[in-house]
């Protein structure tokens, strides 16, 4: 019968159909928008795709009669804990790539001046990012698609559509693009499944908030092919593009491919469930 292509065997929209609304509705509040910064010349920026999405993701949330806590987790000890330990997972994932290079004599160092201006201008942009990315991919979108196709698809269609949105990024040639593209399909199924255990979105906003801040405002690579003002000033040493990453940055290094592969898996089987309970 036609309404089984809509509805549910309990007389409920399928999760695929809520997918469907959640981007007719982020379409209909982002198309006015364009328009209207278009005709006034202004820049959508991160902050309006962030509160676009946060609007539409509580829309959803309350036709389906759940508190935005149910997608988010509950705000309180164990998330921050959770946001506390992605913070340290985001430092291990740079810092591990860059000391490697520095070891093996491919990257000197200089420092630029140092101002405040450099670390809060970091953290706003970077902590923007990660919110407004986090609540997209792992938020509405991929939690209905767990509940309607299961872990694994809903992980590799998201996985697959963060990829998207970085193709083509500046810096993203060649090799460079290679392993980049690797990388941000990987980068995406180690949010998921830090989403996954704690069920809860203070895990992967830390882990990607930090793993950009740590790459770019302080150790000064690209993040994701972006150049952003930074504290230091990475001196490569006729370092093949490979094992740097290029202008793109080093989430496109075959180190940080391994390291990222490394925490990635320790995510997966050996993160205790226990950091799930919010």
């Amino acid at each position: 019968m036609a309404y089984s292509l809509f509805l549910n065997k309990d007389k409920k929209l399928r999760n695929v159909v809520w997918v469907a609304l959640f981007m007719l509705l982020l379409a209909l509040f982002l198309f006015p928008l364009i328009i209207l910064s278009d005709q006034f010349s202004f820049e959508v920026t991160m902050l309006h795709q962030l509160m676009l999405i946060a609007v539409v993701s509580f829309i959803c949330q309350r036709l389906l009669k759940k508190p935005m806590a149910d997608l988010t987790g509950r705000l309180n000890i164990s998330w921050l804990r959770n946001l506390f330990f992605g913070l340290i997972l985001g430092a291990v994932l740079m810092a591990i790539p860059a000391l490697l290079l520095t070891l093996f004599g491919f990257i000197n160092w200089q420092l630029n001046t140092f101002t405040f201006s450099i670390i809060l201008s970091g953290i706003s942009t970077m902590l923007l990012v990660a919110l407004t990315e986090e609540l997209f991919f792992r938020g509405f979108i991929f939690q209905r698609l767990i509940q309607g196709l299961g872990q694994w698809p809903a992980q590799l269609i998201i996985a697959f559509l963060f990829l998207l949105t970085h193709l083509n990024n500046d810096g993203m040639t060649g090799t460079v693009k290679i392993f980049a593209s690797i990388n941000i399909f990987i980068a995406s199924l180690l949010f998921g499944f830090a989403y996954i255990k704690t069920k809860s979105l203070a895990m992967p906003i830390g882990i990607h908030f930090m793993a950009n801040f740590i790459q770019g405002p302080i150790l000064g690579f690209g993040v994701s092919g972006s150049q952003e003002p930074s504290i230091c000033n990475p001196v490569m040493i006729d370092a093949p593009l490979w094992l740097t990453g290029g202008d793109f940055g080093i989430e496109a290094s075959a180190f940080g491919l391994l390291i990222l592969v490394l925490i990635t898996f320790w995510v997966k089987f050996k993160l205790p469930e226990k950091w799930g309970n919010n």
